[in-house]
């Protein structure tokens, strides 16, 4: 099976505006605003930019590892260049590894080589360490973030602390209420483009536009376009998104064929329903991006092979009964191991990845154990 994740693109000459358009547009669930986009495309500015801020925090789940790579490869492929913002700073605001920066790092570095391995391009990629730049750069940071916390009120600025994955906002650290007024700032302290983060950082990004729509802003930074892509369902029934916490609700970089096999095979999938699916939901949002089609693989007794080239040709089998929890369920098995099997490889293979992986676990288990 072919691998798009790279992108089968003719090289950035060739492509048009309304072919870039497409590309960019499709790896977001909702794209603010989309005129926006295209007058950014249309600008033949050659210095267009997006980016993505992570917390190195032990555990890469597949939409961080693969979904991501798929989505950067996209976006450089189209002109950007990305800035991964490498939260270190953050995790340790956020409390990850017990606070401790050297080991904030390491996980950090643990992210990088994943990707590296995915099938990330890493030729337009730049992936900037929080702590690095902002201590390059102190006044000019730390003189935004507080600007952004004297416009707008404390319930404002509670109501984004989601974005940690913290529902009870009275729970929190003090210095957790920074996070948001920080993350805002981060998008023109880096002076980009394009937001392309989750869905569930929805609430920042908008926060971030609000300060750049204000007069006395508007004419100092742009106003940031927010591309969000979907977040992946947890596995389990009812589970909206995936969840750390809870290591069967998803995929990991770092599982073995038997952990997928496993996982999938308990994973609800009921037939003939196709909304909060989660196996569909991985078809559409991982497979289908990553491979170009779905290559369903089955005994011809039981009908035989078919290539799906859309989600919608996957959604009216299902629908009719054609396709099967049980196709659905043995391919993508096949497939989720095929997209991770590269990256086992190259930590099994490269000396000094295997040493990164065993501090990183070494990390996680005595954090775990705190």
């Amino acid at each position: 099976m072919g691998d798009s994740s790279a992108m089968d693109l003719p090289d950035l000459a060739n492509l048009t505006v309304d072919n870039r358009y497409d590309v960019v547009r499709s790896i977001g669930e909702e794209c603010v605003q989309e005129d926006e986009l295209r007058a950014l495309l249309q600008s033949g500015r050659t210095d267009l930019s997006a980016y993505d801020g992570f917390e190195p925090s032990g555990r890469m789940h597949i939409a961080q590892g693969i979904l991501k790579a798929i989505n950067v490869n996209k976006l450089t492929k189209c002109g950007f260049t990305f800035k991964f913002w490498v939260a270190d700073f953050f995790a340790k605001l956020n409390n990850k590894m017990g606070g401790d920066m050297e080991k904030i790092r390491v996980v950090g570095r643990y992210f990088v080589e994943i990707w590296k391995a995915a099938g990330m391009d890493m030729t337009n990629v730049e992936m900037l360490w929080t702590s690095d730049v902002i201590n390059a750069q102190p006044e000019k940071y730390w003189t935004l973030v507080m600007d952004i916390a004297t416009r707008f009120n404390l319930s404002r600025v509670k109501r984004c602390c989601t974005i940690m994955g913290r529902e009870d906002s009275d729970d929190m650290l003090a210095s957790q209420i920074l996070y948001p007024c920080m993350q805002a700032a981060d998008i023109f302290f880096l002076n980009v483009d394009v937001c392309q983060l989750g869905m569930d950082q929805r609430k920042v990004n908008m926060l971030a536009r609000d300060y750049s729509s204000l007069p006395e802003i508007k004419k100092k930074y742009k106003k940031p376009i927010i591309l969000s892509h979907h977040m992946l369902m947890g596995l389990k029934q009812g589970q909206a998104k995936m969840s750390k916490s809870d290591p069967d609700s998803a995929i990991f970089m770092e599982d073995t064929a038997e952990d997928v096999n496993r996982k999938i095979k308990k994973a609800f999938c009921p037939p003939l329903i196709v909304k909060d699916n989660p196996c569909l939901d991985y078809i559409q949002h991982l497979v289908i991006p990553k491979y170009g089609v779905f290559d369903m693989k089955r005994p011809e007794k039981y009908g035989g092979d078919k290539v799906y080239h859309t989600f919608e040709e996957v959604v009216a089998d299902y629908e009719s009964d054609a396709l099967n929890p049980g196709d659905v369920k043995d391919n993508l098995k096949r497939l989720l191991n095929e997209m991770i099997e590269p990256v086992r490889q190259h930590f099994q293979v490269d000396e000094d990845a295997k040493k990164l992986l065993a501090q990183v676990k070494q990390i996680v288990k005595s954090c775990s154990k705190k």
